[in-house]
């Protein structure tokens, strides 16, 4: 089972998941032709809102977070007009994800694979925001990655190692740091 606040979310469908407050990135986002970024992001926190009983956010007010947070993962303003993910570059879709992360605030988010295909100055503005969201500790952030570069730049609290799909190591950050001065030999021989 999985739980949230005690609530199974097993039989929850993804925008009743969502309204719970959870949000995922995927290692592939799909294009959503049409919709704008902007429009999407106005969509997710409007339909958010209506679900908690408030009115929709000002326009004006809504547009200026988008910028302000936009700003902080640098990205050009002329992006957010473009089709969601329409013939974006992998730090785009990953940029795009990390602004909808900041502007919806969710109590979890779940970031796989968030820098894979991520170039060296993609990965550093993504954990830009990433640190943002852990700054307002809003929510949790469980972030699922095959390399460690992600991590180095963000305060972690729990690091769990999984081989071929068993738990094998639960610890802090330690581990991170263990990983990078001496890989994952060790873990892989508790995973057999």
């Amino acid at each position: 089972d999985i739980l949230l606040n005690g609530e199974s979310l097993l039989e929850d469908a993804p925008e009743e998941r969502a309204h719970k407050g959870i949000f995922m990135s995927f290692q592939y986002p799909v294009e959503i032709p049409g919709i704008s970024v902007t429009n999407f992001i106005k969509t997710a926190i409007n339909e958010s809102r209506k679900a908690q009983g408030l009115p929709d956010m000002p326009a004006a007010e809504l547009l200026k977070k988008i910028r302000e947070k936009a700003a902080l993962l640098e990205i050009n303003p002329d992006f957010l007009s473009r089709s969601l993910n329409q013939g974006f570059s992998g730090g785009e879709k990953k940029k795009s994800e990390i602004l909808q992360m900041l502007m919806l605030r969710p109590k979890l988010a779940i970031l796989d694979e968030t820098d894979s295909g991520l170039d060296v100055d993609a990965v550093r503005t993504v954990s830009q925001g990433i640190e943002a969201y852990q700054k307002n500790r809003d929510g949790a952030l469980l972030i699922i990655t095959h390399s460690t570069r992600i991590l180095e730049a963000l305060k972690v609290d729990y690091t769990h190692i999984l081989v071929k799909g068993k738990l094998v190591e639960t610890g802090d950050g330690a581990l991170v740091e263990e990983i990078n001065n001496n890989g994952f030999a060790r873990f892989e021989k508790l995973g057999e």
